[in-house]
């Protein structure tokens, strides 16, 4: 089995709010782009949430997301994965990206919102410790990966209720 690597993040330095993967799945690593996988919620939740079209090219999508204040990223810059499914990640091989340098170079981020269980369980196990944090409200998501069976409807409304409407 061979080392996945992420890809470096969308983000610009006025972010408010990072949104945070695991890591790319097969499709996404071979198309060189954030959910790339067809059935992927996460594009058309964002179109729904943001106002963009859904059949824009990928970089008009990232630069919604810009411009509306997100960044996009993952939680791994590497790790041993055979496929595309978070829990087949290889125990031991999870590398975390580097949030340190990221945190620094974004100094507007108020929040952290997780894209999953295994994102959030990643982040606070591989990357917390011993990080310096500035005061971030951090926030789980319904994964957006087809394998999260729960429906699109619901999916949007929690994910609404997380990036749009926070309490």
């Amino acid at each position: 089995m061979s080392t996945v690597r992420s890809f470096p993040p969308i983000a610009d330095p006025s972010a408010r709010t990072l949104i945070l993967g695991s890591m790319p799945g097969v499709q996404s690593l071979a198309a060189n782009r954030y959910y790339a996988h067809p059935r992927n919620a996460f594009w058309p939740i964002m179109a729904a949430l943001l106002g963009f079209d859904i059949e824009s090219t990928y970089e008009r999508r990232a630069q919604a997301l810009t411009q509306s204040g997100f960044a996009l990223w993952d939680v791994l810059e590497a790790c041993v994965r055979p496929g595309s499914l978070d829990s087949a990640i290889q125990t031991g091989s999870r590398v975390a990206n580097d949030f340190q340098t990221f945190f620094a170079r974004h100094p507007a981020l108020e929040r952290v919102c997780f894209n999953g269980a295994e994102a959030e369980r990643s982040f606070r196990v591989f990357a917390l410790p011993g990080l310096e944090v500035p005061a971030l409200r951090f926030v789980r998501l319904p994964s957006t990966s087809p394998a999260y069976t729960l429906p699109f409807q619901q999916k949007l409304a929690a994910w609404r209720a997380g990036l749009i409407d926070p309490r």
